[in-house]
């Protein structure tokens, strides 16, 4: 469970005076008891993900807005927290490896052209859990229903 390493990885920081790490800890590991909380119930690890992936979303979005604010102070440190809570996810799937489950759950649905396409992303974002972004899966599923492949 990514709870758990989180609660060894922790302990390891404040040894070691990693006081960045730390606090992007700390932080994960809050984010992750708000969903316990509002889920009334344990979470299983590809709920963790989830809530991680969302949590390395945030990261990246903040890291835009400074970008275009001209603030690379701010923007460097989105980045380290970014680089931190995204190597508690798994790697993300490429657009090969996301086209071939595309393709897949399109056979497994049955579906025959753009109108399925709400039943085909509802597949495949189940299948990919955190490992890709939405709107990049949104894209790839159109690109591949749109093909007929």
């Amino acid at each position: 469970m990514i709870t758990k390493q989180l609660m060894e990885d922790m302990k390891t920081a404040m040894k070691s005076g990693e006081k960045e790490r730390l606090g992007v800890i700390r932080m994960l590991l809050s984010e992750l008891k708000n969903a316990r909380l509002a889920s009334s119930a344990e979470l299983e690890e590809g709920d963790e993900q989830k809530v991680l992936a969302a949590y390395a979303k945030k990261r990246l979005e903040a890291m835009e807005a400074y970008k275009q604010a001209g603030r690379m102070d701010l923007f460097e440190k989105e980045r380290r927290e970014h680089q931190i809570t995204a190597s508690y996810l798994p790697p993300p799937l490429g657009e090969e490896e996301l086209s071939r489950l595309a393709r897949e759950k399109i056979q497994e649905t049955g579906a025959a052209g753009m109108k399925d396409f709400g039943r085909v992303m509802k597949a495949v974002m189940a299948a990919v859990g955190g490992q890709a972004d939405g709107a990049f899966v949104s894209a790839v599923v159109r690109k591949v229903l749109a093909n007929g492949k």
